[in-house]
């Protein structure tokens, strides 16, 4: 007997359907798997036979070919299992209802459990999208489906349930995603580091303030000990809170790479990555044969934090230039081109040499010049100029470290970024294509939004000139000269706002870089 069902293929961040064609047939025994499917789907046979054994059922005896359409797409991991066990039951009359408009995806134990998958996400919009009404998803992936709207999500727990769901002798109700819950969400899911904790480094935070007004990329350089980690992990508790738009976006990654926490239904928090320096080009940029996101992309629409930047391998840093540039990077393999979002906020952090205290006031360093030019070099010149702002970070004196003077509290400091972003959307608005933050400006925006007035191009160009910039880096200056005047409310450009962008850029003026 030929059966049909739905279930969905996770082809990078995008679901596909595919459709479920199961043929039960009194002949030899056999089990056959055609439509282009990857080992773990060839070895589904073995879970699906224990689990419908284990739920106390018996598994059909004869010939059972299954095929995975459209059957020139390459089907990979185990959440085709579900739904192969609901077309051969199917097929044996041990469910009797109607399955051909319902999606299945989750994978089997041997127990006959319903094991959560990744990128349920994805596959629930995919199957949605196929016509499917209901879908039956783990429960421990049913948070996420439930965001998609347009489908009923069940959550079911092992074969049993299922089949007696689906034979209405039981009964279930789908999950509901409320999303007027979401604002508490945010809430509650808000970075709990604050920079009210942070003693002195007063221009540090400022630098911060305008990077986190404008999405600015910030490097912070300084010996150790004078709390550029501490810093930096505490801007996502000055960016602004997640939009829906922006959470769902988010999550779809997240899902895709199989780290949603479970029972999570959408990320609403900022993501905040700081990978270790030995870590590799694919896992920054994402990898495998069909590409799973990496760092860049688990970033996105939050802070990627990489720490001590020299140390990391050159082919890595390098790896950033064009996502950078692009806010995407589109990985090519042989089935296909794979396209991850990477609108993220670089935070770097680094020693000024090699033993960490040149510029020290108790003049610790040892390192010659020409070794602190070529730990600086590790660097290289195109990534620094996609660097918007380079300050250093000062060693705190006695009285900073032991006073009680108190600090800004990050409400505080979020509070003008609002106002900024804000002052900086209303600007955009009147574009056709509107865009979310200063760093995101085109030559197109830089020409219309970024006039200078005479003193601002005298200081400029005089900048531009003493400091050996590149186009970019004058494009850098502008951009973040047009964030300090937000921060103004000023809808001009002055030459007191490009004189500071200009001192924000600590590595030209210091090292000549």
């Amino acid at each position: 007997m030929l059966t049909k069902t739905l279930s969905a293929a996770l082809f990078g961040m995008d679901g596909i359907p595919v459709t479920i064609e199961t043929n039960v047939t009194d002949k030899l025994p056999r089990y056959e798997v055609v439509g282009l499917p990857d080992n773990a789907v060839k070895e589904s046979n073995e879970r699906i036979y224990n689990a419908v054994i284990s739920s106390g059922f018996k598994f059909p005896y004869g010939s059972i070919v299954i095929n995975l359409a459209p059957a020139d797409i390459k089907k990979t991991g185990s959440s085709f299992d579900l739904a192969i066990l609901v077309g051969i039951m199917s097929a044996a009359r041990v469910i009797k209802g109607d399955v051909c408009d319902k999606c299945f995806i989750g994978e089997l134990s041997l127990s006959g459990e319903i094991r959560s998958v990744r990128g349920a996400l994805c596959m629930c919009t995919a199957a949605r999208n196929g016509g499917a009404k209901d879908i039956f998803v783990p429960r421990g992936n049913a948070a996420e489906a439930s965001i998609v709207d347009g489908i009923n999500v069940y959550p079911v727990d092992n074969v049993s349930e299922l089949i007696s769901v689906l034979n209405e002798e039981k009964k279930i109700e789908p999950v509901r995603f409320n999303i007027s819950d979401f604002s508490e969400m945010v809430r509650h899911n808000s970075c709990s580091l604050d920079f009210a904790d942070v003693r002195g480094q007063e221009k540090a935070k400022r630098a911060i303030e305008i990077a986190a007004a404008g999405a600015h990329n910030i490097l912070l350089i300084g010996p150790p000990g004078t709390g550029k980690s501490m810093l930096a992990k505490r801007i996502p508790s000055i960016l602004p809170e997640m939009s829906f738009s922006e959470a769902i976006e988010t999550t779809r990654i997240y899902s895709t790479a199989g780290m949603l926490p479970e029972d999570t239904p959408i990320m609403a928090a900022r993501p905040f990555r700081s990978p270790h320096h030995t870590m590799s080009a694919a896992a920054l940029s994402g990898g495998g044969s069909i590409p799973v996101p990496g760092e860049i992309s688990l970033a996105h629409n939050g802070v990627l934090f990489l720490d001590e930047l020299p140390e990391f391998s050159k082919q890595v840093t390098e790896t950033l230039r064009q996502p950078l540039e692009d806010r995407s990077i589109t990985i090519s393999r042989v089935m296909g081109r794979f396209r991850f979002p990477s609108d993220f906020m670089l935070v770097c952090a680094m020693n000024p040499c090699k033993c960490g205290y040149y510029g020290h006031p108790s003049g610790r360093c040892t390192c010659r010049e020409a070794d602190i030019r070529k730990y600086i070099s590790k660097i290289s010149g195109p990534l620094l100029d996609r660097i918007d702002i380079q300050v250093e970070v000062a060693s705190l004196t006695y009285e900073e470290i032991s006073g009680n003077e108190k600090s800004e509290s990050s409400e505080t400091i979020r509070e003008r970024v609002n106002s900024a972003r804000e002052f900086a959307r209303r600007r955009f608005e009147s574009d056709k294509q509107p865009i979310h933050s200063n760093s995101a400006m085109n030559s197109h925006h830089l020409r219309k939004y970024c006039a200078l007035d005479t003193d601002a191009s005298a200081l400029m160009k005089n900048a531009f000139t003493s400091l050996g910039l590149s186009a970019r880096g004058h494009d850098r200056i502008l951009r973040v000269a047009r964030t300090i005047a937000d921060l103004d409310k000023s809808e001009n450009i002055t030459a007191a706002h490009v004189a500071e962008a200009i001192q924000l850029r600590s590595l030209d003026r210091k090292y000549g870089m």
